[in-house]
């Protein structure tokens, strides 16, 4: 079935022409008797201009229609409310169901869709018992309706789609006969029986979020993470929309679409953890939440198909519209590629697919082809508003696009069906039914023609926005129309000939996206980080502390969800370079105030600190002589270097030799240096001032030494001789004492009676002298 609608429309019948203009024709012969008898509606009671009027004056809301698509046997019951948005009361109010005609192809709906808050005009109501009446409706109050209606009573004929209004009649002051004040359009497929060839679709369930996680770890052995925030725990607690996407997705069909940061970062919090609060940092408390839903989501997703993006979802096509040009920015696909993966695999025990790359919304030029395809990816989920199809039906997703790469073109109109605020349940229902109306539509474009269709919603759906896609995948369980399949087997599908192939230019990518994406500076800050990361790494004995948090970061900040927030992009960046240079600061020259060389020869000595938790490395610590002439280096050099390994939080002092030829003062450089020639840190100045010292001075100086040591002698001496002169006289009393308490004991020696001895003192005697 050739959907020639989708172009050029299909207009009312002649018929229908006519019963428009005699419903028009009724519908203003009241007004036009009061203009001849006199009784028009005075100039008060105009409508204010903003106030509600006509077929807007009452607002009709759809909260529920079930089922969504039914079978003969079944009843439809609808319910909702209708409130008046006027400032006026509304009498003799009565809720009809009407209807419409059955809509030839997607564009039909589309139309529909748009005229929804327009009269009825030529389409009935049901009547009968079918209605629900209120005698007034007061302003701005809401009232509830439910209608139920056999499905047999609804007159529905071929199979197809049928416009289906729920619509408000009554008066009010300004038009006292009934009349529709309020309608509310949806879509009713209708097809019994299953279609000979049912459509394969293939629904993506997309699990990504912000960066949370911050380049920063503990110094313990287990590498404590700190966080940037705790919002993660609330999307994935319960009622969250992490939460909401595992729980509702484990019961659905569908192909899970992971970002591997989610489930690191989740992984991360089910261990002790830290989050930033200010200038500090608290102890995380939500182990229990990432716990319970990892265990979810590693039983939903066994069995399934998984496709594993790039580490932290990178921007593809801000990196082939900026960061391309800049040295580097794509070397980091290919590893965030790679430890895609891994990570999956190790966390939820499942092989995930890694070849597949999704630019944001689908939109994609020769550049972001060739940067996806630089890293492995070998199919492109697009969509059909990017890589457009000139045919009267919706081809087969997959496409060869050259180079034995693969396009995978999701329908734009299922994919974006739920892309509004779905937090209203009127919001919702409406959504669900135009989604299994264009899928219907979809399939009856060819009947006899099997094709493949994919569905890409929004990167990061809201809980409310899941719930509906949920219900909407829900509404084809019965199989009728559609069959479930996955992404591996969509893109293995055998493409359309007629179907383009053709990558869209750059000058087709669309203006919005353009300008929500990073800047070209974004990518020179990534590479001043990463630049400063190598050197950081070089010099460390154990460098895997480092390069995995950092590499983790540098891919979280290039990630596509950054799209709409710049502001808060350029912080995380800012975080993650500033706390890169605090680290780096941690290893240091201490600064030296100016020092003399005196004579031809000294010591330099120069003090290197490391405070980081590890040693370093592969450091080579160079001096160099701004004035050669006047001080050489070890050995009559301008520059001396020595090599440099410090445990952690320890320092080295490195000495090196100077050697003076005249005198003055001279400029001396120090500065540490990777081994392969790289700057590290900042250098340090001092200066040294060269006193050369003469022959004559020299020996002016050894006299005053000699003079100094004689004098010590003389000192010495008479010290020495005053000691033992008080200790003999202390030795001669106590003697005495002892005569004079035991006057003539056998055992006392033969007393000294002289004044004094010219013989030689005993041995072991003390004298006086």
């Amino acid at each position: 079935m050739a959907e020639a609608a989708d172009f050029q429309g299909i207009g009312p019948s002649p018929a229908r022409r006519w019963l428009r203009r005699t419903a028009s024709l009724i519908a203003g012969a009241p007004l036009l008797a009061g203009l001849l008898t006199g009784t028009a509606p005075a100039a008060s009671a105009a409508p204010t201009a903003n106030e509600a009027t006509g077929s807007r004056t009452v607002d009709v809301s759809l909260d529920t229609l079930n089922p969504s698509a039914p079978v003969k046997g079944d009843t439809l019951t609808i319910s909702g409310t209708v409130t008046n948005e006027s400032k006026k009361t509304v009498t003799n109010a009565q809720v009809d169901l009407r209807v419409g005609p059955r809509l030839s192809g997607r564009t039909a709906i589309d139309d529909a869709a748009e005229r929804a808050d327009h009269s009825s005009g030529d389409v009935a109501p049901l009547g009968g018992s079918y209605k629900v009446t209120f005698p007034k409706l007061a302003s701005g109050v809401p009232q509830d309706f439910a209608l139920s209606v056999p499905v047999g009573k609804l007159g529905l004929g071929d199979d197809g789609i049928y416009q289906l209004d729920v619509s408000l009649s009554g008066r009010t002051a300004a038009a006292p006969y009934s009349r529709v004040l309020g309608l509310q359009r949806t879509f009713l497929p209708w097809q019994p029986d299953p279609t000979e060839k049912k459509t394969q679709l293939t629904a993506l369930w997309p699990l990504t979020s912000r960066a949370h996680l911050s380049a920063e770890t503990g110094s313990d052995d287990q590498q404590t993470p700190v966080f940037e925030n705790d919002d993660l725990a609330e999307e994935l607690a319960p009622g969250g929309r992490l939460e909401q996407m595992v729980s509702l997705g484990s019961r659905l069909p569908v192909t899970w679409v992971i970002d591997p940061d989610v489930i690191a970062t989740a992984d991360a919090m089910t261990r002790k953890y830290q989050v930033r609060n200010g200038d500090t940092t608290v102890p995380g408390r939500n182990q229990a939440v990432a716990a319970q839903w990892l265990n979810s989501l590693e039983k939903a997703v066994a069995g399934h198909k998984v496709v594993a993006l790039p580490f932290a979802d990178p921007d593809l096509a801000s990196l082939a519209h900026r960061g391309k040009d800049v040295s580097g920015a794509l070397s980091h696909l290919q590893p965030a590629t790679d430890v895609a993966g891994k990570t999956v695999e190790t966390i939820l025990h499942v092989k995930p697919s890694g070849d597949f790359a999704w630019p944001v919304d689908g939109a994609i030029d020769p550049s972001i082809v060739d940067v996806a395809t630089s890293a492995g990816a070998h199919n492109i989920i697009t969509r059909g508003d990017s890589l457009q199809d000139n045919l009267p039906y919706t081809a087969t997703a997959a496409r060869p696009i050259g180079g034995g790469t693969t396009a995978i073109v999701a329908d734009t109109r299922l994919s974006t069906a739920f892309q509004g605020d779905m937090t209203e349940a009127g919001s919702s229902t409406l959504a669900v039914q135009k989604f299994l109306a264009q899928s219907l539509a979809l399939t009856l474009q060819q009947p006899g023609n099997e094709r493949s269709i994919v569905v890409a919603p929004q990167r990061m759906p809201t809980a409310a926005q899941a719930q509906s896609m949920a219900r909407a995948l829900r509404g084809l369980d019965a199989e009728r129309w559609t069959e479930p399949t996955d992404l591996i087997e969509a893109a293995a599908a055998k493409p359309d000939s007629q179907a383009t192939t053709k990558v869209p230019s750059a000058a087709r990518y669309p203006k919005s996206l353009r300008g929500q994406e990073l800047p070209a500076d974004a990518f020179l800050e990534i590479k001043q980080t990463t630049d400063r990361l190598d050197n950081f790494k070089a010099i460390l004995s154990s460098p895997d502390r480092v390069a995995a948090p950092f590499s983790n970061a540098i891919n979280r900040a290039m990630s596509a969800s950054w799209r709409g927030d710049p502001e808060a992009a350029q912080q995380y960046r800012g975080a993650v370079e500033n706390y890169l240079l605090s680290l780096a600061d941690e290893v240091q020259l201490i600064p030296k105030s100016d020092l003399t060389l005196s004579g031809r020869s000294a010591t330099v000595p120069v003090t290197v600190q490391n405070q980081l938790l590890q040693g370093v490395q592969n450091l080579v610590l160079r001096l160099k002589s701004d004035n050669p002439t006047r001080l050489r280096l070890d050995g009559n050099r301008a520059v001396a270097e020595q090599p440099i390994k410090i445990d952690g939080g320890h320092s080295q002092s490195v000495k090196f030799t100077g050697a003076g030829n005249a005198n003055g003062p001279v400029q001396v450089t120090a500065q540490l240096y990777t081994v392969d020639g790289r700057p590290y840190g900042a250098p340090m100045t001092f200066q040294v001032k060269v006193s050369e010292i003469t022959p004559t001075v020299m020996l002016v100086i050894a006299g005053g030494v000699l003079l100094l040591v004689l004098a010590g002698v003389k000192m010495y001496s008479q010290r020495k001789r005053a000691v033992a002169r008080k200790a003999a006289a202390e030795s001669t009393d106590d003697e005495q004492t002892a005569r004079d308490t035991n006057p003539e004991q056998p055992s006392d020696p033969t007393p000294d009676t002289g004044p004094e001895s010219a013989d030689a003192s005993g041995a072991g005697e003390k004298v006086d002298r």
